[in-house]
């Protein structure tokens, strides 16, 4: 397989074993992630709380999104880099987790959602921006933000358990063929 072959390679490459091993550089990429994903989740939620008329509805969508998102855009950066970091460390680890394959695809949903609020839904903010509820749409998009953002980071967190792991045989072959496990017949 060649995607495994060179996950192979990449994490055999000395600068994803020091990172690996580091006793510092680890714990310190380990603590900037979760840092940076409490200030890009807790903004997000107060938005999104905010999108279902659930939180500070006094305060208009606009000005509130014009004070956070700069925030939310800065922890989501360094969350995606120290996130590439910990693949790079360990990629076959990642790729072999059932975890991380959810937390992807939970990911992808976040973003499609991102992408279709701020391209469609958000463009007409300035003319529902102080209503309590805002259109269905917003509230549909918060929704899903709060739903698959909450599934990252417990996928993300899951990820870090050896539950599921390829190098755990006997499992089910479902989670064999989920997690692509290179199981060898008895």
């Amino acid at each position: 397989m060649p995607l495994v072959s060179w996950l192979t390679w990449l994490g055999e490459t000395p600068w994803s074993i020091a990172l690996h091993e580091s006793q510092y550089m680890w714990p310190f990429t380990e603590s900037l992630h979760v840092l940076t994903l409490t200030i890009f989740a807790g903004t997000a939620a107060v938005l999104d709380l905010r999108l279902l008329g659930l939180a500070l509805t006094g305060v208009p969508v606009t000005a509130l999104t014009a004070r956070l998102l700069p925030w939310t855009r800065f922890g989501f950066f360094i969350m995606v880099v120290t996130g590439v970091m910990f693949f790079y460390a360990t990629p076959l680890t990642y790729y072999y987790s059932i975890f991380f394959r959810i937390k992807l695809i939970l990911l992808g949903l976040a973003g499609v959602n991102v992408f279709v609020f701020h391209a469609r839904t958000h463009k007409s903010a300035e003319q529902w921006s102080a209503d309590v509820f805002p259109p269905r749409a917003a509230r549909v998009a918060a929704a899903v933000s709060l739903f698959a953002w909450a599934g990252v980071i417990v996928s993300g967190r899951l990820i870090a358990y050896n539950w599921f792991q390829c190098d755990l045989q006997p499992q089910s072959a479902f989670i064999n063929w989920a997690a692509s496990c290179p199981v060898t017949a008895p």
